[in-house]
């Protein structure tokens, strides 16, 4: 935080305040504190864009709200677009502070993908950030395309049989300026990130892993833990890709079988789980990366 600012800063300074109905745990919740405090250390504000997700509806109804800056609701395919108009005229009056799409996975992977390949090949000056909770959470928990495989959800009661999508590739694809994996069990390297992101000019992409007890089937109180057991085991790599060309890994894995990320959460059954399967593709994925960072690696 900037130096004249306090320790702990007042609900009203918050860019998550008091007064919404997030559930315990909430890796979202996590996120937007965590976003809160990067932007107040660089001296840093936003405008949010959110479309239809848990984060626009635990914030409260009109005309109250829990955030504690300008927010705007979208629809769920419109938030890229919204967001774009407000940069623009932003931009057009030199106006300072950023413009940021808050989104959840389905608005992210499924219902918005149009409208944020459109942002991104235009490059437009906004910062995406997808909370990634793997479900449509704020609808009763059907499977999205960024559900894993095996996981059971109101329209997968038997387990999803189709990978997750790679996102990440996709906007890679895009040679967006940057783009980059965010985890809540990694503060140090979620607030460097995000500070990149506010010091880069075009589209930025950022992908937060994001627990849900109510969907996972999880303990709250074990929320930074999965998700520190998706880095170390190679399930969530945590990355960065500049320009869609140069690579960066950010932690390594150490090595963490991926089992206990499963056991943790009642959404996975153990018959439905293949680990050896699931072994082997956290090793290619990060042989994958380690391969794209070594042939192009980053020197920013």
């Amino acid at each position: 935080m900037i130096a004249t600012a306090p320790t702990n800063p007042r609900p009203d300074e918050c860019l998550l305040r008091p007064g919404n109905t997030n559930c315990g745990g909430c890796g979202m919740s996590i996120g937007l504190t965590m976003l809160g405090r990067a932007l107040t250390e660089a001296g840093d504000t936003c405008t949010l864009v959110i479309p239809a997700c848990c984060g626009i509806v635990t914030a409260g109804a009109f005309p109250t709200t829990s955030y504690g800056v300008p927010t705007i609701a979208t629809t769920f395919a419109s938030s890229p677009a919204v967001a774009t108009g407000v940069a623009c005229i932003r931009d057009l009056n030199d106006e300072p502070g950023q413009v940021i799409c808050w989104a959840g996975d389905g608005g992210t992977y499924d219902i918005g993908l149009a409208t944020l390949s459109a942002a991104a090949e235009r490059n437009e000056n906004i910062i995406y950030i997808c909370y990634d909770n793997e479900i449509y959470g704020n609808t009763g928990g059907q499977r999205s395309s960024a559900t894993p495989a095996g996981a059971r959800t109101t329209t997968t009661p038997w387990g999803k049989t189709q990978d997750k999508k790679d996102i990440m590739s996709i906007m890679a694809a895009h040679r967006i300026p940057y783009a980059a994996t965010l985890s809540i069990a990694h503060p140090d390297d979620f607030a460097r990130k995000i500070t990149t992101a506010l010091t880069t000019h075009g589209t930025r992409f950022l992908l937060l892993h994001s627990p849900c007890p109510t969907g996972w089937k999880s303990e709250p109180e074990d929320s930074v833990k999965l998700v520190r057991l998706a880095v170390a085991s190679s399930l969530f790599p945590l990355y960065e890709v500049y320009d869609g060309a140069t690579y960066r890994i950010n932690v390594e894995p150490d090595g963490t079988d991926p089992a206990e990320y499963f056991q943790r959460q009642r959404r996975f059954k153990k018959e439905e789980i293949d680990l050896r399967a699931t072994r082997r593709a956290c090793s290619d994925r990060m042989q994958r990366l380690q391969a794209l960072a070594e042939r192009y690696p980053s020197d920013r």
